[in-house]
């Protein structure tokens, strides 16, 4: 999946497994907090989605692509630059996006794993 998105994707920082880390502080929970609370939301998740498929699309083609008007696609695209989820670069008249970290498609694929598929793969005893 890593290898579709444009070069300009980070790749996800190695971090040491959450069980061997000491518990999170408030500070660190609260910041962990922004950042689900700006990915929970249908539409960001759908225009996240939209950039997954298609990085490097501008904010016309984008809501298009998932049917809204583009003004509100560029409010929520704020929301996620404000987070640095997605990084904005002009093209002459355009301005396109791209997911910045590698880390948010991972994410979004967990949340789809335990959406959907998270009854099957842990059934109940």
């Amino acid at each position: 999946m890593i290898d579709e998105l444009n070069s300009a994707t980070r790749q996800c920082c190695p971090v040491p497994a959450i069980k061997d880390r000491t518990l999170l502080s408030h500070d660190e929970a609260a910041t962990m907090e922004g950042v689900f609370k700006v990915l929970a939301n249908g539409t960001r998740l759908r225009i996240l989605h939209a950039l997954i498929r298609k990085p490097d699309i501008a904010v016309g083609e984008l809501a298009h692509s998932i049917g809204m008007e583009a003004q509100a696609v560029s409010n929520q695209l704020r929301r996620l630059l404000d987070k640095g989820i997605v990084v904005a670069q002009r093209d002459g008249n355009f301005i396109r996006y791209q997911i910045v970290d590698a880390c948010t498609i991972n994410l979004l694929n967990q949340g789809f794993c335990l959406a959907f598929y998270g009854a099957d793969i842990n059934p109940a005893p």
